[in-house]
Order: C-alpha cells, then structure tokens, then sequence
C-alpha cells in the first residue's frame, strides 16, 4: 500500500525539472530511480542499477544515482569512481539522512528535488558544466 501510494503522490515532472536545473550548473550526471520491490539491501541494490542504467560510462565518471524503494522504506544514493574519490562516504551518508528525514515526514517529492539541489551544489564545486557539455544520460526517472 504504501508503495502505490509513494508513486501516487510523487510528482515525477518536477524531479525531471530538478535534474535538468541541475545539469545545468554542473557536468555532473544525476538520475532518480524509484524501486516498486522490497530492497535488502539498498545499497547493492543502487550499485547494482548503476551499472544496469551505465551510468558508469560517462566521460568523467561523474554520475549520482538517487535510489529509492518505497516498500522497504529504504534508499541508497551512489556516485561513480570521480565523485566518491571527492566526496567520500560521509557525504553520501549525510545526503542520505537528510531525504531519510523529508520522505519520513512525508514530503516525497520535496525531498527528492531538495537531495537532487544538494547534490548539484556539490558536483557544481567539483565539476563545473563546461561550455561543450552534453547531457549523457537521461533525466527521466526510472521506474523499476
């Protein structure tokens, strides 16, 4: 129930337009995936959708994949070998606790966009968007 729920009141058009906001200040790839299984471990779950989405194939391996799975209540958020050597574990975990916190108090969609704004603002720092660049992955969310 939840899980149909969590879709329902997901505003997906707004996250795409967060994404798209995004990229434009950084070189940086961000997608959202939104799980409809119940994850174990959310963690190699997102590893595992990362590689399955290629996400690892962009130029600067500066990809962030955003995962969430509704129905365990769960949720991981990954970077490709550029961004993690930058930024480290403690940011990822500290990205992760504060959409915990917004998806706990019910703003889905809110927490999302605001987690997708973070994460720019730090890829923005550590890769800038180029005048060349080009969008190398999709911004639409992936439902799977």
């Amino acid at each position: 129930m939840y899980h149909w729920l969590f879709l329902w009141r997901l505003k997906t058009s707004r996250i795409v337009a967060a994404i798209r906001a995004a990229e434009l200040r950084t070189s940086g790839e961000i997608r959202v995936f939104i799980s409809h299984k119940k994850c174990e471990d959310p963690l190699a779950e997102a590893r595992l959708q990362f590689e399955k989405l290629n996400m690892h194939h962009t130029a600067q391996r500066n990809g962030v994949l955003l995962f969430v799975a509704p129905r365990s209540r769960s949720l991981a958020i990954v970077g490709d070998k550029a961004v993690h050597e930058l930024c480290g574990d403690a940011f990822w975990q500290q990205a992760a606790d504060a959409l915990t916190a917004q998806l706990a108090a019910g703003k889905l969609t809110d927490g999302i966009v605001q987690a997708i704004q973070s994460l720019a603002d730090v890829l923005t720092q550590h890769f800038p968007r180029q005048q060349a660049d080009k969008n190398e992955l999709s911004d639409d969310v992936v439902l799977g």
